[in-house]
């Protein structure tokens, strides 16, 4: 039998489906080679799961399936007790349309049944909605509770926001990927979404609450490695995971009273914030890590107000324009 090389090991025990499928057994592990971070191989892998489910219930095989059926099988996501967001809907389509592009290329079957057709209408309508960020009143509230937390978890958020960082970057941190004498995080090309290096600035007061956390870190053990330990009994000094992370978080917004505040918040807000002191588009997205300029203006976040203010200096300075005009026909 080979050896089934990968990049990032599969938990084949939660999608028990899958490893029983030879053609989903066989794209699975292929998606772990491509260099994955271990968050999209195991999204990857219970979306396909979940496929596999449906077609099992409904008694259909993934070589058989029509495009009807896998409308059946979208409609059901959407129909289901627990609410499924559109983000969620759109990814498992993506795995299911790469699972059947794949069959195609096998030539285990003629077609794709999740393909869009050219110029066609998308099986899922694809939403667009600003991100959530706290408001004033929500933002001190939430700065009310991080100060019960211990100062690992205090040092996280604080370079969370700084660095506008996302939570496997956050929790992947290295203590070789500081240097303090510039104040300067490397964020490995490993542990972004989109395998990009990028070298990003973290404030002084950042810098202050990192050494507080870097004395209490030597208490746990004086190895390099992974930057934020856990010290939790069961993985006592090992790097802390972002489910422990977003577990974390989780706790801190419920005793603040914002629901609504995640892991994601804070990159949210810096991004947000870059923009209201003025930082040009594209500046942001290099500091972001992002490849498009058009998903940075997603997570860029103009209130109303700010709107409002734009237009209203831009019109004052047409209203002057179009004053002096006149004045100068009148002369």
């Amino acid at each position: 039998m080979p050896v089934e090389f990968s990049v990032h090991a599969i938990r084949w025990d939660r999608c028990p489906l899958v490893s029983l499928d030879v053609h989903a057994h066989a794209w699975l592990l292929l998606q772990s080679r491509r260099g994955l971070s271990s968050n999209t191989l195991d999204a990857y892998s219970r979306a396909l799961e979940r496929y596999l489910v449906f077609l099992k219930l409904a008694r259909l095989g993934a070589i058989s399936v029509t495009r009807a059926d896998v409308g059946l099988y979208l409609a059901g996501l959407q129909a289901g007790e627990v609410t499924v967001s559109n983000a969620t809907i759109q990814q498992r389509l993506t795995v299911v349309r790469l699972f059947h592009a794949y069959l195609m290329e096998e030539g285990v079957r003629p077609n794709n049944p999740a393909a869009q057709p050219g110029g066609g209408r998308a099986m899922v309508a694809r939403h667009y909605r600003l991100p959530w960020i706290p408001n004033e009143e929500d933002w001190h509230r939430i700065l009310a509770a991080a100060r019960q937390e211990c100062v690992r978890n205090r040092t996280m958020l604080a370079f969370a926001y700084d660095a506008g960082l996302r939570r496997e970057e956050l929790c992947s941190l290295q203590s070789s990927d500081i240097d303090p004498s510039r104040r300067i995080l490397r964020i490995r090309a490993e542990s972004t979404k989109g395998r990009r290096e990028r070298a990003v600035p973290y404030s002084a007061s950042s810098g202050e609450l990192l050494l507080r956390y870097l004395e209490h870190r030597r208490t746990l053990g004086s190895k390099r490695g992974p930057l934020f330990l856990s010290e939790s009994r069961r993985n006592y000094t090992e790097p802390i995971s972002i489910w422990s992370w977003s577990k974390i978080v989780l706790q801190l917004a419920r005793r603040a009273g914002v629901e609504r505040f995640s892991t994601h918040t804070l990159r949210h807000l810096c991004l947000t914030d870059l923009a209201h002191a003025g930082w040009d588009i594209h500046e942001i997205a290099t500091f972001a890590g992002h490849r498009s300029v058009q998903t940075t203006l997603l997570y860029i976040h103009l209130s109303g107000r700010d709107l409002s203010l734009k237009l209203a200096a831009g019109m004052a300075q047409i209203h002057a324009r179009r004053v002096q005009m006149l004045a100068e026909v009148a002369q």
